[in-house]
């Protein structure tokens, strides 16, 4: 991955400290590793056709990384720009904070979501994350990412109306900076070291999203993890799955709807490869406060969604329940999507109008992870003004 460059000074003065402390107009040391290319800066539908011939692009309109640019997100991390982050699968390769910066500028994103970036991509280097087999399967699967804390509103990430796609912000820029590091440091491919079948449009625009906190009858995700304030959960999920319901009326009634139209015959939680599986629900605010009028505990919330998202054996072809039973997956002649009800992960999110759940099926070999967010200067200023 590279960056373009402008006019660089080679007779500046040498400096006399290890100052890191670059800007936009540069730093005493040049501390860019990345190969430069020289390119027609400001013009985007060139520079666009040129990261596709160089197998960078994703077929999107592209930011050119311009020395200043990239110097601009750096200085919003407050990393050192050789820092690495960690190391991504299938070419483990090595990310530093610098490769963050290029695709975060390629992709549109805000400086001040450097922080958020380098979280998730750590999140995600996990290795009970399973990178490698989401990055190389036949599946669809791509990182989720779920933000809690008051950086929501700092980056404008959406959780109300629209949340999953159809808000008009600059956020999703972010998941889109992810998808670029998996392809040009991590280096999925298709058809070279990925060989999803279909794919899915997450895999361009990433899928991001945040919890409606103040209107959650129960305490954010990420606190349920174990982290307070600005967090990021990130889940390996096959896509979005909408559960409609007009007709009940019950906390325990919605629950029901919600397990049943989760558990189907082809999810990844019940294929025979699949050792566990988690699974992730978003519930409307409006249901959401149903659900806990009636049903107080989430423990219970849990429990009762795993309970109705099981099939019966029966109901499987023969080869298939042969096959699970051999696993000791069958259990009182039913089969169970998530390993366990504290594998149901509950968030809530999205529009007041209700009506609507939606379900994330797990890949099934990878474990949700959670990281705090650090707080840059620039952030705290923004939410604290």
């Amino acid at each position: 991955m590279s960056t373009t460059t402008q006019n660089i000074d080679t007779n500046a003065a040498a400096p006399v400290a290890d100052l890191r402390d670059c800007g936009p107009e540069g730093c005493a040391i040049d501390w860019l590793s990345s190969k430069r290319h020289a390119t027609e800066v400001d013009d985007i539908t060139a520079f666009t056709q040129f990261t596709l011939e160089q197998g960078w692009g994703d077929g999107l309109p592209a930011i050119p990384p311009t020395e200043a640019r990239v110097r601009e997100f750096l200085a919003a991390s407050e990393r050192y720009p050789d820092e690495i982050i960690c190391t991504l699968p299938p070419n483990n390769a090595e990310c530093t904070v610098e490769k963050i910066a290029i695709n975060a500028v390629m992709a549109g994103a805000q400086p001040e979501s450097m922080g958020l970036l380098i979280a998730a991509l750590e999140a995600m280097a996990a290795p009970d994350f399973e990178l490698f087999g989401q990055n190389a399967t036949t599946a669809p699967v791509v990182p989720l990412m779920l933000v809690n804390g008051p950086i929501r509103d700092a980056l404008d990430i959406p959780y109300r109306h629209g949340c999953l796609g159809g808000d008009a912000t600059s956020a999703l820029a972010i998941g889109r900076a992810v998808r670029l590091v998996m392809r040009n440091v991590a280096g999925q491919v298709v058809n070279v070291t990925s060989q999803s079948t279909f794919g899915t449009p997450g895999r361009v625009a990433g899928i991001l999203f945040g919890e409606w906190e103040e209107r959650s009858p129960w305490a954010p995700l990420a606190e349920r993890r174990g982290v307070h304030g600005d967090a990021v959960t990130v889940y390996g999920t096959m896509g979005t799955m909408n559960i409609l319901d007009t007709t009940s009326q019950t906390g325990p009634e919605f629950l029901e709807m919600i397990g049943k139209s989760l558990g189907y015959p082809g999810a990844n939680g019940f294929n025979t490869s699949m050792p566990y599986a988690e699974i992730l629900v978003a519930i409307n605010p409006v249901w959401a406060q149903i659900i806990h009028r009636d049903v107080p505990q989430l423990e219970d919330v849990q429990e009762q969604i795993w309970r109705w998202s099981s099939l019966g054996a029966d109901y499987l072809t023969t080869n298939h329940r042969e096959q699970l039973e051999a696993l000791g997956r069958v259990i009182d002649g039913r089969v169970y999507l998530a390993t366990t009800p504290q594998d149901v992960l509950v968030a809530c999110c999205g529009g007041t109008g209700g009506l609507h759940a939606t379900g994330f099926h797990s890949f099934g070999s990878c474990l949700t992870q959670t990281r705090a967010i650090p707080r840059s200067n620039a952030n705290k200023m923004q939410t604290t003004t």
